[in-house]
């Protein structure tokens, strides 16, 4: 039996932002069967583009539980 998408989430908090860029390159692989190397170099560089922009304090961090729960609320209006 498969387990619940609350408690999954919960244990990917607690991974590393390397564990978790992994995961989400494997999810996104899974989904798309074929990854075009042009979109996967271009999300690349957008994601070390924002984490830079992170690390210089260009913008803020939101908390995981507060993405998730805003994501929530967008989706079940």
């Amino acid at each position: 039996m498969a387990r619940p998408v609350h408690e999954i989430e919960k244990e990917i908090q607690t991974l590393s932002a390397t564990d978790k860029a992994q995961l989400l390159r494997a999810l996104v692989a899974d989904l798309e069967k074929e990854v075009d190397e042009d979109v996967e170099r271009a999300w690349l560089e957008e994601a070390q583009r924002r984490y830079r922009e992170m690390k210089d304090g260009q913008v803020e961090a939101v908390p995981a539980k507060e993405v998730f729960t805003r994501a929530r609320a967008r989706l079940t209006k």
